[in-house]
């Protein structure tokens, strides 16, 4: 696909780890593509749709995707901006070991039920941990190996990850939802704002989101923007400025909102980053 950086950050016999970067010139269907491999991706940076024969799944930093080995889909960028992916690929007989049964088809090789799952604030985390370790290279291959292998166990866990359960409707709207926040992930939306781009009642928009998601809409958003101060820490030595560049009111807002996701504030993680 034109417009896509690959750069390889890890490869061992247990797994490889790259980093994707595309730059979102596709605003609508791209051709075809195929895995060769199956991948789990996790979007740091921007947002895009996969769409996966009638299902489209819409890809942001709260997400991974699952991307089955000889399944054929399409990718489009709604909104500008592009988008950039930690992409991690296994060894099928370490997926099996690895991935609860509930998530896997029935049949003979290895494919995911979903197309995607919600994931926690840690395995946002680890995401960034092993990205800024790796690039830097700070991380010792085995430990990157021990980081991955952790954060897969999260995004597929029973008790760590999150499947949609709504109709196809709802989910839509939801995705329509999702669309408008990565739009503009630092600004200071209201509901009616958001209502209104979606095209239903901030009512409505509430029931359905807490519905699909099981989290309100304004949590959701604020995960987006932490997830993004994952992905800037080491762009920023002012870290007030990170936080007002991101929408939020005062450092000490950011800070706190940090620390509740990630138990450490914003510069406790960045030191953790570089002293790695």
């Amino acid at each position: 696909m034109s417009g896509l950086s690959v750069q390889s950050l890890l490869q061992t016999d247990t797994l490889a780890i790259r980093d994707v970067v595309c730059d979102g010139g596709c605003r609508h269907r791209s051709a075809e593509e195929c895995s060769s491999h199956t991948h789990l991706v996790f979007p740091y940076r921007g947002v895009y749709v996969r769409h996966l024969g009638s299902d489209d799944a819409v890809a942001e930093a709260n997400q991974v995707l699952f991307f089955n080995r000889d399944e054929g889909y399409r990718i489009s960028h709604p909104v500008a901006g592009g988008d950039a992916c930690l992409v991690l690929s296994l060894d099928e007989a370490w997926l099996r070991e690895l991935v609860p049964g509930s998530q896997i088809r029935d049949g003979g090789a290895l494919a995911f039920r979903r197309q995607r799952l919600r994931i926690d604030p840690r395995a946002q985390a680890l995401v960034a941990l092993l990205r800024h370790g790796l690039a830097r290279g700070a991380a010792e291959p085995l430990e990157a190996e021990t980081l991955a292998l952790t954060l897969l166990r999260r995004a597929v866990g029973e008790r760590t990850a999150h499947a949609a359960g709504a109709s196809a409707g709802r989910q839509k709207l939801v995705d329509r939802a999702k669309l408008v926040l990565g739009s503009d992930p630092a600004r200071r939306w209201t509901l009616a704002e958001i209502a209104g781009e979606v095209g239903v009642s901030p009512v409505y928009l509430t029931q359905v989101f807490r519905q699909v998601e099981a989290m309100p809409l304004y949590r959701y958003q604020l995960r987006l923007r932490l997830a993004r101060a994952l992905d800037l820490l080491g762009e920023y030595d002012d870290l007030t400025r990170l936080g007002a560049d991101l929408g939020f009111s005062s450092h000490s807002h950011f800070s706190a909102a940090f620390r509740q996701a990630y138990g450490r504030t914003p510069a406790e993680f960045q030191r953790s980053v570089h002293a790695r």
